[in-house]
């Protein structure tokens, strides 16, 4: 089990991570979803070794990992931008960390066929990295990481290079793979989709703090705060003082049937329903998912469903 407690990295007088605990145990994945400079990268390297720590402490096992170099961790780091080296066959890539550990010829061997077989590329070992397409370059580089068999992987927007298409498939296969590697993981991104597919957590980074932790389902379901509401993309968020403050303004402008009179600022067809934007007399706006399509300009009126209203903290 990872433990992280209370960790801090500072750059001058910019805190970079913030006082960040959190609990790794070794068969789950960790997405640790958050905007571009929120300090995701930066707390995977102080894991990592990478990157010096100002406060808090690291343990694996319990086992506290201060001073210990990066290659005595057992921690794994798999970078966006595949890092393989250009002049080693694929084999001889995935075979590295067992080399630097000492391991006998013939068992690498046996390691990198396994390696192989399990991200989808057996008989690949000949192969010469240059010849290798964006996915198999990321099937590799993720081989490589598991090779040494780290106790905990690190993977620092590892798909994020590469085109949808081809993300969404190794998305879908990538949970397979560390389940079967039998390797915990903290996997970094700031896509929603990729973080709710891959993690069985999920925790929510701003500003170098964790804002919520949980189950993907529960965290998008009951966000915490207003700020992490924002992040996972929910729209319909206002301000207000009478236990509604997620729905309206002022309790003036819903009459007696718990309706609320909007006017239609935009409809907009998306494939199978209406991306719809409205806006209440008193100028806030709520972004609606219809089945028909709303005419711009015209007036409408919602019907407020209180038991899926959520109370937010700033």
């Amino acid at each position: 089990m990872l433990t992280v407690e209370d960790l801090t990295v500072r750059f001058g007088a910019t805190t970079a991570v913030d006082s960040v605990s959190f609990e790794l145990m070794g068969d789950e994945t960790l997405a640790l979803l958050g905007p571009s400079g929120c300090g995701k990268s930066t707390l995977l390297r102080a894991i990592a070794g990478l990157q010096p720590i100002d406060g808090g402490r690291i343990l694996l096992d319990d086992h506290d990992l201060a001073g210990a170099g990066p290659h005595e961790r057992g921690v794994g780091l798999m970078f966006q931008d595949h890092a393989l080296f250009p002049h080693r066959n694929v084999a001889d890539n995935i075979a590295f960390g067992p080399r630097m550990q000492g391991i006998q010829p013939e068992a690498r061997i046996e390691r990198v066929a396994e390696l192989l077989d399990l991200v989808g590329l057996p008989g690949f070992g000949a192969r010469s990295v240059a010849t290798l397409s964006g996915g198999e370059a990321q099937r590799v580089a993720l081989a490589r990481a598991l090779a040494p068999r780290p106790r905990v992987l690190l993977l620092d927007e590892p798909l994020g290079s590469l085109d949808r298409s081809l993300r969404d498939r190794l998305v879908d296969e990538l949970p397979g793979v560390l389940r079967a590697a039998g390797t915990a993981a903290i996997h970094v991104t700031h896509d929603h989709e990729e973080a709710f597919a891959v993690g069985d957590r999920l925790a929510v980074m701003t500003k170098g703090a964790l804002r919520q932790t949980g189950e993907p389902e529960r965290v998008w379901a009951q966000p915490a705060t207003a700020e992490v509401a924002r992040f996972l993309g929910h729209t319909n968020i206002i301000d207000g003082t009478d236990g509604l403050r997620v729905v309206r303004s002022d309790a003036a402008a819903v009459d007696e049937a718990g309706e609320l009179a909007v006017i239609v600022i935009r409809s907009r067809f998306q494939g199978s329903d209406y991306d719809t934007l409205v806006r209440s007399s008193n100028g806030d706006e709520l972004r609606l998912t219809l089945q028909e399509r709303l005419v711009p300009g015209t007036e409408a009126r919602l019907r407020l469903d209180e038991t899926r209203v959520i109370a937010l903290r700033e």
